[in-house]
């Protein structure tokens, strides 16, 4: 009677190495919050040596960042804090089984992702153009212009790895469409959503962080 039990209980999706749903949902979970602690570790160091290179240098790091749009920041700060509500809403989709709402959500989640991209990828050819990308065509007027490329080098290189995090989000966000349309997910099983869910939010909150940083500390 067990086996027969257990055999009814059995669902395409789970894990042959797991009891239940229930159990294969919880060690997911576990695994992507092991994986955003060592992303926190990771963004963690960058933003020590923002730090500790904007205390050696204020006053370069202050001019910097005046060179940054703050509109064009503040926009894709909105346009994250909407992502995740509409990421929130299709985890909230995938729960209740309904998936019209699921891919509804997902696609403006996908929409919003891929316009911070865009809006980014503006800013990043407004300092080509201006000529503040660190190298040997970097160019800034003032005594402080050699640190102010620290600043530059720390810029791209924290908005990068961010966007680049971004590309794998909605890569991810991509997939989950495919599968949905398959009809893959139901209230039993919803797993992938919600941990693609809590990439998304932390990716979300990472940016919730960089844009004070750099674009807003040097102008208080």
């Amino acid at each position: 009677m067990a086996a027969e039990a257990r055999s009814a209980e059995h669902h395409p999706a789970l894990a042959h190495h797991f009891d239940d749903l229930d159990q294969q949902r919880q060690a997911s979970e576990l695994g992507m919050w092991v994986f955003l602690v060592t992303e926190v570790l990771f963004f963690g160091g960058l933003f020590a040596a923002y730090a500790i290179y904007r205390w050696a240098y204020p006053e370069a790091f202050h001019a910097a960042s005046h060179h940054l749009d703050v509109t064009l920041g503040a926009i894709n700060t909105v346009v994250l804090i909407g992502s995740s509500l509409t990421m929130a809403l299709a985890v909230q989709g995938s729960q209740l089984g309904n998936r019209r709402m699921l891919l509804v959500f997902l696609w403006l989640t996908i929409l919003l992702g891929s316009t911070f991209l865009g809006i980014k990828a503006v800013e990043y050819h407004h300092k080509y153009v201006e000529h503040l990308i660190p190298g040997a065509s970097f160019h800034m007027e003032g005594f402080d212009a050699p640190q102010a490329q620290i600043f530059f080098s720390l810029y791209f290189g924290m908005t990068g790895m961010h966007a680049l995090h971004m590309v794998v989000g909605v890569g991810l966000l991509l997939t989950l469409v495919v599968r949905a349309s398959k009809n893959e997910f139901s209230p039993e099983y919803h797993t992938p959503v919600e941990v693609t869910g809590l990439y998304w939010h932390f990716v979300d909150i990472v940016w919730i962080f960089l844009f004070p940083l750099l674009y807003l500390l040097g102008r208080v």
